[in-house]
């Protein structure tokens, strides 16, 4: 194996990888779930030449770690997807595959042996690559048109307070002013900026579009999911400037929310 530190891990190399392209550095980690029956039936097919799709690890629902692709390699595990204006993520991340059967199979709960085994693995990737708190993502984060995983069940908070991820207290949710498709405006539009600024892809139009309701439902599925919906409400908008000011430098101001809150 080459890059995981667990001595418990297997190695099932995937003829499924590339190069990373030239000058790039590993700074993302991404988190999906596999949307399969069972580990095994992921891994076969993240082995298979004819899937043309592989990931670094697969964390099995009892904690055993797989290793299909060196973390030196470009595994092909992203898809279409962005974050900060950059669309190679496959090149510039590490991904790993949770086992679960997803949305459209029950989506069942993460156990916490598989949650533990995704932390004591997701921590030793963030430290030896030295990614920041802030870019270990969802593939919903980078993919919100196409993708839900690893989803609205996945305990964020917990792997942050491991040190695994960017996490604040969601806003309570409040009912309240609201933004959702077809508003149009400024309101709109800074919600749209501070999204961007975040990472999101998404442009600054100040029209809420489908592209914008699927950038705030990935966003909920993340930060906000008590109630994912892709309407911007104030718990919400409230999450999202709570979240950019925790990463803010000292002294900078962050503008207020587009609701007035």
């Amino acid at each position: 194996m080459i890059g995981c530190s667990d001595p418990a891990a297997i190695w099932r190399p995937s003829p499924n990888f590339g190069v990373r392209a030239e000058g790039t550095r590993t700074d993302l980690l991404i988190l999906h779930y596999t949307d399969m029956a069972t580990a095994e039936a992921a891994i076969a097919w993240l082995c298979d030449p004819v899937s043309q799709v592989s990931c670094h690890y697969v964390v099995a629902e009892d904690g055993a770690i797989t290793q299909l692709v060196s973390e030196a390699d470009r595994a092909w595990h992203a898809g279409v997807s962005s974050w900060h204006g950059e669309t190679d993520i496959n090149s510039r991340s590490i991904g790993i595959e949770i086992a679960n059967a997803g949305h459209d199979h029950g989506y069942p709960d993460f156990p916490d042996m598989q949650i533990e085994a995704v932390i004591r693995l997701g921590r030793d990737i963030v430290v030896r690559n030295r990614i920041k708190p802030e870019n270990v993502l969802a593939h919903s984060d980078v993919a919100p048109a196409r993708k839900r995983d690893p989803g609205e069940k996945f305990p964020w908070a917990r792997l942050a307070a491991a040190g695994v991820g960017h996490h604040v207290a969601p806003e309570p949710l409040s009912g309240g002013r609201s933004l959702g498709r077809g508003d149009l405006g400024a309101s709109v539009g800074a919600l749209q900026a501070i999204l961007m600024l975040y990472g999101y892809g998404i442009d600054v139009t100040g029209e809420f579009d489908d592209g914008t309701e699927q950038v705030i439902t990935a966003f909920q599925r993340h930060f906000r999911p008590e109630q994912v919906d892709g309407i911007a409400d104030a718990s919400t908008i409230a999450t999202l400037h709570k979240l950019y000011r925790a990463l803010a430098p000292p002294g900078m101001q962050v503008s207020a929310s587009p609701l007035g809150r």
